[in-house]
Parts: C-alpha cells; sequence; structure tokens
C-alpha cells in the first residue's frame, strides 16, 4: 500500500486536520541510513511531519525545511518535504541508541535531547520565512505543537509514531495535525479536547489497520467531516551530478585546489539518500576553471 496524506475539514466548526501513512517512506530512510531504532523512530516522526507541512504549502514549487538541533546522543536531524508532500532527510548519528524508557517505549526525547526546532519555508519569497522554538522534550509532536503556536500562531494538536518490528524494519509510521482556524467555538474546542483525551495513539490504530478516514473521524468524533483531498506520497532525494558540480564550484579554488592535489579520486556522498558521485582529477580541474578565490 502506498504512502499518502488525507485532508479534512470539520464543517462548520472551524477545525482542519491532515493525516498521513509513511510506512514505506520511513522504510526507505532506514535503509538508507541503516538506523537503529531509536534514530528510525525519531528521523519518521521528523519526516511524517514535514510531508504534511510540505503539502500544506500553497506554491507550487515551495518546499520546507525541519530541523532540530538536540544535544542528544542522535545529533541534528534535518528533514525537506516538498509542496506535493514528498520528503527526504537524515540525522546525524543513525547509529546512536539508547536504552528503553521505563514504559517499554523507545527513548526518542532522550535520544534528541534539550536544544531547539527550526522550521525554513521556501514559499517563493526573496528570503525563506523562518521560525524557531526552544525543544519541549524532544519526542517532536509536542515540539511541533510549540513551534505552529508560538511562531505562526496557530492552536495545533499534532501526533506522530513509529513502530518498529523484532527485525528492526519499519512496521507502521504515520501521524497526524489537527488546527484551529480563527472563530473557532468554545463547544467545538472542548469536543476536540475530549476526542484527544480518548485517542488511541496513532501507531495502535494504524497497526490494527485503521485507515486515515477512518483516524480522522476519531480524531473528530462527533464533527461532520468533509473529506477533501488525497496526495500520493513518497520518499525523494533531488539530488544530481549537476548540484553537486555547483556545490563543488561553491568551495573556491583553494579548496577545490586542495582536493586534486591530495586525491586521485574525490567521491562526495549525498546525506539525504547516500549516492555517491566520483570526481576525477581531470574532472575536478575542469571545474577548477569556474571557480572563484573565496575572500
Amino acid at each position: 500500500m502506498s504512502d499518502k496524506i488525507l485532508r479534512a475539514i470539520a464543517r462548520n466548526a472551524g477545525i482542519q486536520i491532515s493525516a498521513a501513512s509513511t510506512t514505506g517512506i520511513v522504510e526507505r530512510a532506514r535503509e538508507i541510513h541503516n538506523t537503529t531504532p531509536l534514530a528510525t523512530a525519531a528521523l519518521g516522526r521528523t519526516l511524517t511531519i514535514t510531508s504534511i507541512m510540505g503539502s500544506q504549502l500553497k506554491v507550487e514549487d515551495g518546499s520546507v525545511t525541519v530541523q532540530i538541533k538536540g544535544n542528544g546522543p542522535l545529533g541534528t536531524i534535518v528533514c525537506v518535504g516538498e509542496s506535493d508532500g514528498c520528503v527526504r532527510g537524515y540525522l546525524q548519528n543513525p547509529a546512536a541508541d539508547l536504552p528503553l524508557r521505563p514504559d517499554g517505549k523507545l527513548n526518542v526525547g532522550g535520544g534528541v535531547g534539550r536544544g531547539y526546532l527550526m522550521v525554513i519555508k521556501d514559499i517563493g519569497l526573496k528570503d525563506p520565512v523562518t521560525g524557531t522554538v526552544a525543544l519541549v522534550d524532544g519526542e517532536i509532536a509536542e515540539d511541533l505543537t510549540r513551534y505552529f503556536a508560538e511562531s505562526e500562531q496557530i492552536p495545533s494538536a499534532c501526533a506522530l509514531g513509529v513502530l518498529v518490528d523484532t527485525d528492526c524494519t519499519v512496521k507502521c509510521a504515520g501521524g497526524w495535525l489537527v488546527q484551529l482556524m480563527p472563530g473557532v467555538k468554545d463547544a467545538d474546542i472542548d469536543r476536540l479536547e475530549a476526542n484527544l483525551a480518548k485517542l488511541e495513539p496513532m501507531t495502535a490504530m494504524l497497526d490494527k489497520g485503521m485507515s486515515l478516514e477512518e483516524i480522522i473521524s476519531a480524531v473528530l468524533d462527533g464533527f461532520e467531516v468533509d473529506f477533501l483531498q488525497t496526495e500520493e506520497i513518497g520518499y525523494r532525494c533531488a539530488c544530481s551530478r549537476e548540484k553537486v558540480e555547483r556545490a563543488l564550484i561553491s568551495l573556491g579554488k583553494t579548496e577545490l585546489s586542495k582536493m586534486i592535489a591530495e586525491q586521485e579520486k574525490s567521491e562526495v556522498t549525498c546525506q539525504f539518500c547516500d549516492k555517491i558521485y566520483s570526481f576525477s582529477r581531470d574532472q575536478l580541474q575542469e571545474l577548477l576553471t569556474h571557480a572563484t578565490e573565496k575572500k
């Protein structure tokens, strides 16, 4: 079954929701980066919310970057989502691991640690739109809830989950993001909060085979729900040899000359998909003719 995002609204209630199933995306990231279960969960949660946020962009070629910089053993997490919901990501230390929490769950909060979360939106303006908040607990869902409240002034609730199987593959992954629109009534907020208080975890609902329609209906229980569009999403890297060449040229003459002098062949690995681009001395020499001296 392919990964997808489904959007819906509570009719006449000022509530919108996006729910995503991202099992394939997170499993692909696990395969690329060879992550531990802890790293799989942290990266998977971030990939899921970044995909949802990317799909909410109003511009066709827009993108959103979510950076989580904590002091935990996982290091920095970076994910990039496009306006069609496709996403890519990596984390600094994919081999990082910690003992399970006392409740038997993966200690994502401990793996991320304390620090900050930054969201960078490229929506076609002269400069990207950036917002930064301190991490609440490193579990990622609460941290994104704070970001929406503080940086975008949108009251929100978010659930993200990754269930790792006994063989370390991804059994299921997904999440939902519900947001209040201006003018929502107090009674509707109370009803929504009551629903969220009794709601099962995202992975529990996915693991029992609930569809995104059923999950949204559970979040919006008691509301009249209008389902909008469904989009298929996936893990997609935007790297290319041309982009790598431009990056090498941007290093400047001094750095490129050093690479040429020190190595017979140079390799550049994409952080998002681990694809390796090889360059001979002659190829680097050609790039050197386009480089300028950095001041």
